[in-house]
């Protein structure tokens, strides 16, 4: 292998494993008595303190706009018909999940 072939391949590798090396964002939320509980954070297990999450109804409009604290996570009360949650780390897309998935 020739030194260019060579610095080619080590290139090439380099960016390979930054590829696996990437993490997605990820939420989970729970209803409990009227509470929904939503845990935000990376697939790395980062935190992501302080990022937008967001109740929308099926017409896009705004219900809630919520900002995660220290521990990544956000509680509200369930709003009254249907909806659904949308975490926008601002890295990837955004995750959402629907009032009928919690």
């Amino acid at each position: 292998m020739n030194a260019v072939t060579k610095a080619l391949f080590l290139v090439v590798v380099g960016l390979l494993s930054q590829t696996v090396q990437a993490h997605f964002p990820i939420m989970t939320c729970e209803l409990e008595n009227g509470m929904i509980r939503c845990e935000t954070g990376f697939s790395d297990g980062s935190l992501t303190v302080n990022k937008p999450v967001t109740v929308l109804d099926y017409d896009d409009e705004v219900l809630l706009q919520l900002k995660t604290d220290s521990a990544s996570a956000v509680e509200f009360s369930a709003p009254e018909g249907e909806y659904y949650i949308r975490f926008d780390s601002g890295h990837e897309q955004p995750v959402e999940i629907d009032y009928d998935e919690l």
